[in-house]
């Protein structure tokens, strides 16, 4: 897992190309980034799209349309071999498409303001091609700065999703991934078994936990961000335990780790059962799965690596519709 600084310079450049470039440009610089017959999954209502014509009809033109001038920013932008079973050489990033939300997006209305639209990114990479693609938007957010977000705003602080603290998260030159990427699946590992009266995982915080004392977890519209871990449970994991009691997770296509930055994404990552009430809405009694997406920086300071910050992208659209 050494650093993979040549091909994730090129993927991006080629990426923001194809959000700054002119309509009728599009075409030619998706082609230069874009296998023909890519398949990509996006975040409901886009779905799957197969081949390269419908991703440009289905998805970049619509946000190229609906974003007048729209560029592309970076926050996040990491590249690693997966260990996962999929494997092969995939980029993944925190980005936002930033632009005037002049015209409907996947059926929300506009704001006529300007807008910052976070995406979460994954691409498998193939002689300099994208072959694959995940790609969660979070539409609820946009929706949010217009007085439209479809789910009580009782939980986290809703905010812009920062860049890493340390300005590092754009092709990072330093750290060791493999290490990064031990601490969030020993991580990931201890988050399935937890204590229902107090919503604690072993292993978590503390001199031996896996997130550092001073962590900052950034969720999705809806959802909003957290301080700490007493503010992540109150803000966000309790809420979920509560509603979704059974839920299993870790079912991840892909996972990769770049400097002090490591990524894992399910589509979908966990299934679950809708059994008490979430962001106003009651209990089903239904059977659901959850896309998910986590982008993770690590800090060995202290010796042991610790987890600082958290980026998360859910599809909240398809868990709600």
């Amino acid at each position: 897992m050494g650093q993979m600084t040549d091909y994730r310079h090129e993927i991006l450049a080629k990426l923001r190309d194809v959000a700054a470039v002119p309509e009728h440009g599009l075409s030619a610089s998706a082609a230069a980034v874009i296998a023909p017959d890519s398949v990509w999954e996006v975040a409901h209502p886009v779905n799957r799209l197969e081949g390269r014509e419908a991703i440009i009809g289905q998805f970049l033109m619509p946000l190229k349309q609906a974003l007048s001038h729209m560029r592309r920013r970076d926050e996040i932008f990491i590249g690693g071999q997966n260990i996962r079973h999929e494997k092969g050489t995939w980029v993944a990033s925190v980005t936002h498409y930033v632009g005037t939300f002049d015209r409907t997006l996947f059926g929300l209305a506009p704001s006529g303001k300007l807008s910052f639209v976070r995406s979460g990114e994954f691409y498998r990479i193939v002689d300099g091609q994208i072959a694959e693609a995940k790609i969660i938007i979070d539409l609820p957010d946009l929706a949010r700065p217009a007085g439209r977000l479809p789910f009580p705003r009782d939980l986290g602080t809703e905010m812009m999703f920062p860049v890493p603290a340390t300005h590092d998260g754009v092709c990072p030159t330093a750290g060791a991934a493999a290490a990064s990427l031990a601490v969030v699946e020993g991580m990931l590992g201890d988050l399935h078994v937890y204590d229902p009266d107090s919503n604690h995982s072993p292993g978590q915080t503390g001199a031996d936990g896996r997130w550092h004392d001073d962590m900052l977890w950034y969720g999705p519209g809806g959802v909003g961000s957290t301080y700490r871990w007493d503010g992540f449970l109150g803000d966000h994991r309790a809420a979920f335990l509560k509603a979704f009691p059974d839920r299993k997770g870790g079912n991840h296509y892909c996972r990769i780790g770049d400097g002090n930055y490591a990524a894992v994404s399910g589509w979908p990552s966990m299934t679950m059962t809708h059994q008490d009430t979430y962001l106003g809405v009651p209990a089903t009694g239904q059977a659901l799965t959850l896309r998910v997406m986590d982008f993770y920086r690590c800090e060995f300071a202290s010796g042991r690596g610790k987890i600082m910050e958290n980026w998360v992208r859910l599809d909240y659209v398809y868990l709600f519709r």
